[in-house]
C-alpha cells in the first residue's frame, strides 16, 4: 500500500474515531436550547442569542460543541436526559483536553476548548462559565503556533503557477474534461493571489451576485452579511486576466456541469458537477499548490502570501495589505511587514557576503 494511501486510511479511522455529534444527534435540551438560540429575528421580535452569528460560525461552533459530545459518548459519559450544556462540568473538561493534547496541536485544543464555551453560554446563559475562560486563557499561553516561514511562496510566483496551469492544460490536457479541470484549477490559484478572499466566501462565489462584470472587468462583491468583519468588500479582478476567466466560463466550466444539473456557483466540482464545499475546495487547492510549486499553500497562506508581499513590495504603502485583505485593524497585517523586513535584511546580508567573497578571491 502507498504511504498517500495509508495517510489517507489513517485520517479516515481517526475521523470516524473522533467523529462529532450532529445536531440532531444531541441530548434533546441540547437540541432544543441551541435551535432556539439559532432563531431568526422576524420584524420586531428579536432572533436567538446565536442569530447574529454568521451561519458559517454556527455551524463551527455547533461542530464543536459536537465534538464534545462525541468524546462523552465514545467514553461512556454522555448523559441524555440533563438540562442544556450542563455535562458542561470541570472534571468531562479535564479529561477532554487530555485527550485532545495527545492528538491536536496547541491551538487546535485552545479553538476547541474556545468553542466549546461559547457553545455553553450560548445554550445556557445563566450559567457561571469562569472557570473554563481561565482554562481558555492558560491553553492560550501554550500555544506554539506552527510556523509559516518554510511554507512562504510569495504571490507573483503563485500568479505564475496559477498561468502555467491555464496555459499546460490547453497544450498537453488528453481529454476534454482534464482540460476543464487545469483551466479551473489555474484560474482559482491566479484569483487567489490576486485577491486573497476568506475560503468559505471564496468557495461560495456566484456569478452576477458576488461575482460580477462590470465595465469591462470581473469583480468579487461581497455583501457585508457575509464577510467576517461585517464589512461589504469589494476587489477587482485586474483586466488582463478576463480572458482567461472567459475560457473558465464559457468552455471549462459547462464540462465540469453534469447535464441536467443547474447552478449559478463559480467553481464546479469536477466529481459532482455542483457547487464545491468549502472543505473540499480547501483541500484541492492544498493539493494543487503541493503539486505545482511544491508547497502546501493553503486558502489561508494565500492570505499571508498576499500580506507579506505587499509588504515587500509595497513598503511606501503602509497599509495596503489590510486594504487587500479587508481587515479592519492595521495591527493584524503588521506582523507581515516584519516578516517583509527580515526577509530584505537576509537578501542584503546575503548580498554583503557575496561581495566581501568576491573581493578576497
Amino acid at each position: 500500500m502507498k504511504p498517500i494511501e495509508v495517510r489517507k486510511r489513517s485520517a479516515a479511522a481517526s475521523h470516524a474515531l473522533h467523529r462529532s455529534l450532529s445536531v440532531d444527534e444531541w441530548p434533546h435540551a441540547d437540541r432544543h436550547a441551541w435551535l432556539e438560540a439559532c432563531r431568526p429575528s422576524c420584524r420586531l421580535k428579536p432572533g436567538g442569542r446565536a442569530s447574529y452569528l454568521a451561519e458559517v460560525s454556527r455551524k463551527d461552533v455547533a461542530r464543536r460543541y459536537g465534538a464534545f459530545l462525541g468524546f462523552l459518548q465514545r467514553t461512556g459519559k454522555l448523559n441524555l436526559e440533563v438540562g442544556p450544556a450542563s455535562q458542561v462540568i470541570a472534571a468531562n473538561v479535564e479529561v477532554y483536553i487530555a485527550e485532545l493534547q495527545q492528538r491536536v496541536r496547541t491551538a487546535t485544543v485552545w479553538n476547541c476548548i474556545y468553542k466549546l464555551r461559547r457553545a455553553a453560554q450560548l445554550l445556557n446563559p445563566r450559567a457561571n462559565y469562569g472557570w473554563l475562560l481561565e482554562t481558555e486563557r492558560d491553553l492560550a499561553l501554550m500555544i506554539e503556533p506552527r510556523s509559516k516561514f518554510d511554507r512562504l511562496v510569495l504571490a507573483h510566483h503563485l500568479v505564475k503557477a496559477g498561468l502555467t496551469l491555464v496555459t499546460e492544460a490547453q497544450a498537453f490536457a488528453d481529454s476534454n474534461h482534464a482540460r476543464a479541470k487545469g483551466i479551473r484549477n489555474g484560474l482559482m490559484i491566479v484569483m487567489l493571489a490576486l485577491c486573497a478572499p476568506r475560503i468559505k466566501n471564496f468557495a461560495s462565489l456566484e456569478i452576477g451576485r458576488t461575482f460580477k462584470h462590470v465595465n469591462g472587468s470581473w469583480w468579487i462583491v461581497l455583501p457585508k452579511s457575509e464577510t467576517k468583519t461585517k464589512c461589504p468588500e469589494e476587489r477587482r479582478i485586474p483586466q488582463r486576466f478576463s480572458d482567461m476567466i472567459a475560457l473558465y466560463l464559457n468552455e471549462a466550466r459547462p464540462v465540469l456541469m453534469k447535464s441536467g444539473k443547474s447552478t449559478n456557483a463559480l467553481w464546479i466540482s469536477s466529481r459532482t458537477g455542483l457547487q464545491f464545499t468549502t472543505k473540499n475546495l480547501g483541500t484541492l487547492i492544498s493539493k494543487i499548490t503541493l503539486q505545482t510549486v511544491g508547497v502546501d499553500v493553503s486558502p489561508h497562506l494565500f492570505r499571508t502570501s498576499v500580506a507579506t508581499t505587499a509588504a515587500i513590495y509595497g513598503a511606501d504603502t503602509p497599509h495596503l495589505a489590510s486594504g487587500v485583505l479587508g481587515h479592519k485593524d492595521p495591527r493584524v497585517t503588521e506582523k507581515h511587514y516584519i516578516l517583509a523586513t527580515s526577509i530584505q535584511a537576509a537578501e542584503v546580508y546575503g548580498k554583503m557576503i557575496r561581495q566581501i567573497r568576491a573581493a578576497d578571491s
